[in-house]
């Protein structure tokens, strides 16, 4: 095989790796978020896990280090699923504990750059 051949094949192996690398991994696409959404205790324990104010189980340590990059990119490597699931832990979190939200916001978003776009993204159906 040709020189040409390999440099092509090195190009699309490059171009594939950072197109999947855009994402966050694919390990919580399936994350079950009904017991967070029917016991405020979990929820809320998550929640104090983010602020610092509680233990934190290995997903809630997993999903506390992406929170930052999240927000800020309006969740830009979240897949769909992630996307939607975000949607629908944080729109139930803001309807029962509007002060945990804003705790959350406060603590990621001190110089609210990202809350506009954040609320916008909340908003979307998909």
């Amino acid at each position: 095989m040709s020189d040409l051949f390999y440099i092509r094949l090195i190009l699309v192996l490059a171009v594939v790796s950072i197109v999947v690398g855009d994402f966050y991994s694919s390990r919580y696409d399936n994350f079950d978020i009904t017991p967070l959404l029917e016991n405020d205790r979990i929820l809320l324990g998550y929640t104090k896990c983010f602020l610092d104010q509680g233990p934190c189980t290995p997903d809630a340590k997993d999903f506390k280090k992406v929170i930052p990059e999240a927000l800020q990119t309006v969740c830009g490597k979240c897949t769909q699923k992630q996307g939607n699931l975000i949607k629908v832990v944080v729109r139930t979190l803001r309807e029962r504990h509007p002060e945990s939200w804003k705790l959350l916001l406060d603590r990621y978003d001190s110089e609210k750059k990202f809350r506009e776009e954040f609320d916008k993204f909340l908003l979307q159906d998909d």
